[in-house]
């Protein structure tokens, strides 16, 4: 399969199966392509999590971390304890070569995670939920995992957010007063195909 296939084929995946077989595929070119079309999603997270968390030391959960880029993105804005987890072996493999990560893990998919509440004071899940990714009940296990105060960082890119359902989730959460929006920015994130994301950042109260 050609380096310029996966990319395209990456919205288009159906069930955390075929997700993962793609990913593991695509591990070894996945960092190049995605820079080649200017991935800016990663930056972003880390930039906005960074404006809103009173403790850079404190423990980050980077879920979905694929090759490492999000970690590496955080390291850059100054956190230093982060962990990962992720359904594809070969994407782990080359998160390991980054050496900012604490723990990697391998996931399995509609399995529980082994964590418990309040094992990290924020959630990353940078491009992970939406079309061709995780599914939205993704969503409300990540935020049962946070302690009260604890911060959900993520995004929801154009594709995704062409199905009303996954605004509609987060505004559940507002509504409720469950949680509350410390920050929502609609921006780039792989420019190179002119996709753009909403990076969000919620707090739980």
């Amino acid at each position: 399969m050609s380096n310029d296939k996966f990319l395209d084929k990456a919205y288009d995946l159906d069930g955390e199966a075929q997700t993962r077989n793609h990913y593991d595929d695509w591990s070894s070119s996945y960092d190049a392509e995605i820079s080649r079309n200017g991935y800016a999603t990663p930056a972003r997270i880390a930039a906005a999590l960074a404006s809103t968390t009173p403790d850079k030391s404190a423990a980050i959960l980077d879920f979905g971390c694929g090759t490492g880029m999000s970690g590496d993105a955080l390291a850059r804005a100054g956190f230093s304890v982060i962990d990962g987890v992720d359904l594809s072996p070969d994407m782990l493999a080359q998160a390991r070569r980054t050496k900012t990560y604490r723990r990697l893990n391998v996931i399995e998919p509609d399995a529980h995670l082994p964590l418990k509440v309040g094992d990290y004071s924020a959630i990353v899940a940078c491009g992970v939920i939406g079309a061709g990714g995780a599914p939205l009940t993704t969503f409300d296990v990540l935020m049962a995992l946070l302690p009260k105060g604890g911060l959900f960082a993520f995004s929801f890119n154009d594709h995704t957010l062409q199905n009303p359902a996954y605004e509609a989730k987060l505004q559940t959460y507002l509504h409720a007063q469950t949680a509350k929006l410390r920050h929502r920015e609609h921006g780039d994130h792989l420019p190179g195909i002119n996709l753009g994301a909403v990076v969000y950042v919620v707090e739980k109260l």
